[in-house]
């Protein structure tokens, strides 16, 4: 807040559209996709925010969600594009994963907390090659003060909008986890 006046932050953005689940999964309990990819878009710039580390996850996130983008014109649910296998939650839940470790420290560097956001939801799916790469990138992660100035944010009010994130996108996490294994298609991202 400057002089009285409040910003909107990209955090901001982010936790309102997951806020309210009903605004992606509507009374019909369909995901529609245009709101679901108008979300999820939101969340790529917190990726670059990262740095270099989270390079190769931005890239792998901004397509998919491109890729669903590009879907909705033919699409109107998640449902409808399911068998196309095009649907993919690992960036919303790396992200929630990555906020979870960043709450549970105050260390001053992010290595620890974004090494095991990545671990827990990304790794055992990337090739070595990948995995390598992610792990010099680590170094290249901005100070937790530094991400918070490149998000515009101060620590009380990051805290609040990374829990309030976590608590909306784990029922939307869920949702898309539930319609692949509802599918009996496997979870290999």
């Amino acid at each position: 807040m400057i002089l009285g006046v409040k910003y909107r932050t990209a955090i901001d953005d982010m936790a309102e559209r997951f806020s309210i689940p009903e605004r992606l999964v509507g009374p019909k309990k369909v995901c529609v996709l245009d709101t679901f990819c108008e979300a999820c878009s939101l969340v790529s710039i917190l990726f670059s925010c990262l740095g270099l580390a989270f390079k190769f996850a931005e890239m792998e996130y901004v397509s998919k969600v491109n890729d669903l983008s590009e879907a909705s014109k033919t699409y109107d649910t998640l449902e409808n594009i399911l068998d196309l296998d095009v649907a993919n939650d690992t960036g919303l839940d790396l992200i929630r994963a990555l906020f979870e470790q960043f709450l549970s420290t105050d260390d001053y560097s992010l290595k620890v907390a974004a090494s095991t956001a990545y671990a827990q939801v990304c790794a055992p799916y990337h090739t070595w090659a990948v995995r390598t790469a992610v792990a010099a990138g680590m170094y290249a992660l901005p100070s937790r003060d530094q991400l918070l100035m490149n998000l515009k944010e101060t620590h009380q009010s990051a805290e609040k909008k990374m829990k309030s994130y976590i608590r909306a996108s784990l029922p939307v996490i869920q949702y898309i986890d539930n319609l692949y294994l509802s599918r009996n298609v496997v979870l290999d991202w």
